[in-house]
This record gives C-alpha cells, structure tokens and sequence, in this order.
C-alpha cells in the first residue's frame, strides 16, 4: 500500500538511533526512526516506471559496487523487498530537490517530484548502505526520512589552468560532488598560466596558448623554475561528453573564461588583442600580470565569438567572465582605451573595468544567460543583471545583495580549499591560509548585516580549488576531502557549528567510505590542533583532536610517545620552551607531531587593543595572535600572521604595571605577488597613563627591507606601562606592480618586549 506522503508533518524527530547515529552527509532535514528491520538481498528488486532511466541504473551498479549484490528491475509493483523509485506530483514536492525517504518493512520507497529529488534520496540510500562486498544480505533500520536543502547554489570549483586534469578526473571531481548532493561545478577554463577550451574560430588559443614553456616549483617565494612545457585541453567532444556526464548526475556546469585580466594565456596566441601588440608568452609564474584585453571594437568582436562558442557547448543560466585582479597599467598609458573613456564620458579605469563588463553581460543576455563574476565586477559600477561570486570576503557579497543583485558567497576565509587544513609542517604545499573543517562547518553564507529580504539574494556558496600547488589529481582529493562533506552539510542547510563534535563523529564513519573508494583524504582531523590564551606571566596552551584524553606532549622538544604526559588541561607556559604533541588511540600514534615554540617576554599574554581588526581571512586569534609567544612562518603566512587589507596597524599593548624596558621587536611581511608589502614606517612610542605617549623610534620602509621585515629597535632604559605600535600601511600598489591599484596587505606577527 502506498505510504501517503506529509512533507514535514512527523512529530517524534530525531536523528540517532539510540545511541546509533545515522552517518549521513549532509544531515536530512527530518529523521524518524523505527524500530524494525530491511533486508536487502539477492531477492530485493528494484520497481520504477522507467526501468532504464539513469538513476535506477545508477542506483543498481552502485549497490553492486558496494555490496555485490546484482538486483533486478521491474516496472510492476511487487510483494516482497523492493526499492521502490516514485515521482509524485510537483504539488508534493514543490521543491525540485527535495525528497522523501521510507524503510519500512520489506519494502523502501523514495519519493519526490523530480529525478533529481530521486537521485539525492539514492545518494542517502548509498550512504545506509555499508561497503560490504560479497554479501548475502545486509540489514538497514527502518527510518521515516524527509528531506530538502536550503539553498539552491551548491558548489565546487575546480581550476585547470594553472594545472591541468584529465577528462577521467574530472568525471571523477563530479562523482564527488554527486556523493554529498552538490548541484553545481565551477570549471576555471582560462587564465593567465593556460587555456583550456577549444575555441574552433580561433585555434592559436589552444595551438599557443594550452602550452607553457615551464612551471613554478615550489612555493612563490623561492622563485624557482623547471622549463618543462606543460600543458592540456578539452576538445569541445570532451566538453560535451562532460556536461553530458555532469547533467545526469543533476549538476550544472558553468564555465570561466577569464575576462578583462588573467588574459596572458590568450594574448599570447593572439597579441593584437592587448594594448601593446606584444609579442606575449603564457604565464610561467603564478601571481598578476599587468597585460590584459584592451577595451577596443575588435577585441569584443573577439570575446563575443568566444563566449558565442562557450554558451552553444554549456547549457548553464550563468557564464562567469572572471572580473577579479585586472590591473590598470596598460589601460592608463594606452590611446585606445584613454580614447574609450572621453568617448563614453566615464571617469577612469575603475569605470573603464564596468563598460567592459556591462557589454559583455548585454552581449550574453541577448544570447538569453547571465553573468556572474568575482566581486571586483562591483568596482566602478555594477552591470545590470550580473550576479556576484564574494571572494575577499563576504563584504562584496553584502553589497550586491543590497543592490538587490544575486550573490554566490565563497570567502577566502571559509571557502578556500588551496589553503592548509592542518599544521603547516606536515602538510602539502599550499597556498597559506588555514581553513580546516571545523572553520569550513562553521560558516554561514547569510551575513548578519542583510534583512530578511535581501538574504533572499544569496544563491548559496562554494569552496574553490585554485592549482598553483597542486599538480596530481591525489593531490587534489587530498585538499577536497574531507572539507566538502562539512560544507555540503552548510549548503544544505542543517549544519550546527555548537554541535560540531557530532558532525565530526559522523565524519569519521565517512572514512572507510572513502578507502573502498580509494580516495586520497586528508587525515588533519585527527591532528592535535591548538588555543593560545592569556595567562599569568605568560599563555595557556589548550590542545583539541577528536579525543582529547588520547593526547601525548613533551615540552623539552622530545618526539611524544605512548609514555609522554598525558593532555589533562591547558598548559601554562611561562618561559622559552619548545612543547610537541601528537594523538594517540591504543598506544599508537595516529597523527603527525605539532611542534611549538614559544618565545616568553614581558608583552606575552599581555591585554592589546587595536584601532583596526585584522581581516576576517587572515585574523585567526584577532589581536592576540601578536602577543601569544609564538612567531609566524615567513613562507606559511595565513595561520599566525594577523593581515589588514588597506588599514595600519595601531596597537596598544598594556603591560599591567610598569615595566623597565630597553628592546622592541615585530615581525612583518612582504610576498609581492599576495599584495603583501612592508608597512611605510613603523613608530614605537611608550607612556605610563596611556594617554601622553613619547616617541621613541620611527623606521623607514628602507629600513624594514633591510632588516627583511624583522625590526628590532633597543634603546637606553626606560620606564613604561603602555607600548604604542603603529605599522602605516603601505597603500594603494603601484602600477607595475601585482594587484596595481589595489589595497595593500599588511602582514605582522609577535610584538616582543624586553
């Protein structure tokens, strides 16, 4: 008999079985449990109306895969066990994705509107399933199961242009975002280091511009090379194969093509398209290039041809045309485009960057899409029907959304998965940044500062995958996995960072998931991860890791073992010592070692208030990060460093009483190609009120490059209680510069005082 279906109507809710919990990622909207029993077996079939659609197909051979049992198929109801695929009318499921989900008895049945809703109940179904092979039957618990997402973009980026990846990968790439009911990929095609696309009107862009004559090895800042020529791309026959690939499985593709900047690769198979005339090569090194399309007649002849190509191979409502880092500097000294802007009466280059967009995006909705871009398509003035991807944070985001524009939430603190997710030391080489999954699971793509109305406008969010450092599709899984199952569970709407500990027990079940499947996961989770805090004379040292009472620690700089101190409380750290520890189940260690030093002086721990607080992607510890006793890692500056974007740094630390005091020193940082510079001058001032300060020693940038950022000032004896620093803030980058026209980072760590 067919179970009537009330969307959201259960009354006894609860996700665990007892003390069972249901592994499944993301977490259903609604849970019954039943205390019975399904058996799937060699006679369980499975009866749908269209026997060979993909999602029975798929559905049938992914049970094979898991348990090696073979089911057959019916298009007959039939007594006995049974999945039962049902596609009910839309006015029960209003929601496209949304799905219904019951065990009961002999029989299961998922339910919804649509084959995707179906789909995302097979999904769930895989995930009750465990990977048994050569079963002869396999008990699951009767469960009642509704279940629908909260927002509608659910997304992956992948890029393939600083590093290319096979059609098999990315094949792949889209199974992983199936498993955990992702809907959307967005495929980075195009960009300064390489371009992927075939554009059959213009063969020079895969003929020259797929190829380098060599990559960057090794992180930016050791500016090493190979000349190895590198490179790839897909026939549009592939293009289409994936797509095709990617659409049964209820993903949409939207397609990059970089646009005005990130064009090195492009220019370099067709220089008449710059400012310049070139000659150009494709990129070798990561970072900014200041050679971008020039805003000509021709040019947009150009890109619309190409964009024309792009939209006849992807179905997609939404193109991306990039928008980000197009720096000014041939705009500026280039006729045509000075001509461009008397021409239209626009203001400047900032209004130049908006005309180019605005006629792209006239040029795609005429072709009946839209465009969506990084948030620098803001800058001069945002095109009319262009939606917003928020990168530098979420304030770009906010602003589209107030301008009642579509916005798709992806910050570099949250939502940057080139970043590291566990200590630096043991890891891969990354970008910089720290962005484990606990960071990932905690984010909300609705800002608090937007009304009820305007979060209508967040689509929902999407964690990018940017290449430079990573070259193997191992490598790949490694920084995916397993951060996209604690976003999934975020887009989809039902994640709850105060219970983060339980989403991270059901991520462990996940674990073994991934062995059979034989995917390259990171195991940071299990990692001994750390919290500074103020304490008397000096910080508190607080470890976490999956169980706490299994850590192990040393602090005389020994490798921890099964016999080490056993981690009962913070540990109070008042003098120069190097603390190590790891996590430790049954006697075995089953993480890498964190190692600690801390340096011990009289500003340790002390109270700090800064004018400005660091930037929400690199302020980890807030103001306290700068005086926790533990220095930053020049080449790993995302973790311990405190960044402001644009603003100086004004500190003000109290030492609680009055201090003799003779020695000052702070770190800071410059990485060009991040937009990182050395603070114009730092001044170092004292008081004893905290109200008159005396100066004590300014220093110069050129001072600062000399001392390569490390500033040590000592002076004779002094009295005082307060320490005044203020770092100014380099500024608006200059042409010629990477991110020319843009703020400047500010990068500082740990203010001692002796």
């Amino acid at each position: 008999m067919k179970c009537k279906i009330f969307f959201f109507a259960f009354f006894s809710i609860f996700f665990t079985f007892g003390q069972k919990p249901i592994n499944v990622i993301p977490k259903p909207f609604k849970v019954n449990a039943i205390d019975k029993k399904f058996s799937l077996n060699p006679k369980t079939i499975i009866v749908a109306n269209n026997t060979n659609s993909f999602e029975v197909q798929f559905l049938k051979e992914s049970i094979k895969q898991q348990t090696g049992l073979e089911l057959t198929t019916k298009n007959a109801h039939r007594i006995g066990s049974r999945i039962h695929l049902i596609l009910e009318p839309e006015s029960q499921f209003p929601n496209k994705e949304a799905y219904q989900l019951n065990i009961l008895g002999d029989r299961i049945a998922i339910y919804a509107s649509t084959n995707q809703g179906l789909f995302y109940g097979i999904q769930t179904l895989l995930q009750l399933i465990p990977f048994t092979p050569n079963a002869s039957e396999i008990k699951l618990d009767n469960l009642m199961m509704d279940d629908v997402p909260k927002f509608q973009w659910r997304g992956m980026h992948l890029d393939v242009s600083r590093h290319f990846f096979s059609k098999e990968f990315i094949k792949k790439y889209i199974d992983y975002l199936a498993m955990y009911k992702m809907n959307t990929l967005h495929w980075h095609l195009t960009d300064d280091q390489g371009w992927r696309i075939e554009i059959k009107k213009y063969p020079k862009l895969t003929e020259v511009g797929a190829w380098r004559n060599g990559s960057m090895i090794g992180h930016y800042t050791d500016q090493t090379f190979d000349d190895i020529r590198y490179g790839g791309f897909y026939s549009q026959e592939e293009i289409k194969e994936i797509v095709a690939y990617a659409k049964e499985r209820h993903i949409n593709v939207v397609p990059e093509i970089e646009m005005p900047g990130h064009a090195l690769a492009a220019l370099a198979s067709y220089p008449e398209f710059s400012c310049t005339g070139g000659p150009f090569e494709v990129g070798k090194s990561w970072g900014v290039f200041d050679d971008v399309f020039c805003p000509k007649d021709e040019t947009f002849t150009f890109l619309e041809n190409i964009l024309s190509e792009v939209m006849a191979l992807f179905p997609s409502e939404y193109i991306h045309i990039g928008g980000d880092e197009c720096p000014k500097v041939r705009w500026k000294s280039c006729p045509n485009c000075q001509k461009r802007i008397k021409d239209e009466k626009l203001k400047d280059e900032h209004e130049l960057q908006s005309y180019f967009i605005q006629k792209i995006e006239k040029f795609v909705n005429n072709n009946g899409r839209k465009i969506i871009g990084w948030d620098e398509i803001l800058e001069g003035g945002l095109a009319p029907n262009a939606a917003v991807m928020s990168w530098r944070g979420t304030e770009g985001g906010i602003t589209a959304a107030k301008q009642k524009h579509f916005v798709v939430m992806s910050p570099g603190s949250h939502c940057y998965f080139d970043h590291y997710q566990g200590e630096p030391k043991n890891e891969p080489i990354a970008f910089g940044g720290y962005t484990n999954v606990e960071k990932v699971y905690s984010f909300n793509p609705i800002p608090k500062e937007l009304s009820a109305e305007e979060s209508k406008y967040i689509l929902g969010a999407q964690a990018n995958l940017w290449t430079e450092y990573i070259n193997t599709p191992e490598h790949a899984e490694y920084m995916l996995f397993p951060r996209i199952a604690a976003l999934s569970e975020v887009l989809w709407g039902t994640s709850n960072p105060n219970e983060y500990k339980v989403f991270e027990t059901r991520l462990i079940q996940h674990f073994e998931r991934y062995e059979k499947k034989g995917i390259n996961y990171s195991k940071a989770i299990f990692e001994v991860t750390s919290k500074v805090q103020p304490a008397e004379n000096g910080v508190a040292f607080e470890l976490k890791s999956v169980n706490p009472s299994g850590i192990k620690y040393t602090t005389d700089g020994s490798e921890p073992n099964a016999n080490s101190i056993s981690y009962e409380k913070p540990i109070l750290v008042t003098k120069n010592q190097i603390i190590k520890a790891a996590y430790f189940e049954n006697n075995k260690v089953k993480s890498a070692t964190i190692e600690q030093p801390f340096f011990i002086t009289k500003s340790t721990g002390k109270k700090i208030e800064l004018e400005h607080q660091p930037h929400e992607n690199y302020g980890i510890g807030g103001s306290f990060t700068l005086v926790d006793g533990m220095k930053g890692n020049p080449s790993k500056f995302g973790r311990d460093w405190s960044g402001f974007w644009g603003k100086d740094l004004n500190a003000t630390i109290d030492l609680g009483k009055s201090e003799t005091i003779s020695k000052i020193n702070i770190n800071t940082l410059l990485s060009k190609v991040s937009w990182i510079y050395y603070p114009k001058e730092i001044q170092f001032l004292v008081s004893n009120d905290g109200i008159n300060y005396q100066s004590i020693q300014t220093i110069s940038q050129k001072e600062i490059e000399i001392k390569k950022g490390n500033v040590v000032i000592e002076f004779p004896k002094l009295k005082a209680k307060f320490i005044k620093i203020v770092a100014k803030n380099n500024g608006i980058i200059a042409d010629g510069k990477p991110g020319a026209g843009s703020n400047s980072w500010l990068f500082v760590d740990e203010i001692s005082v002796e």
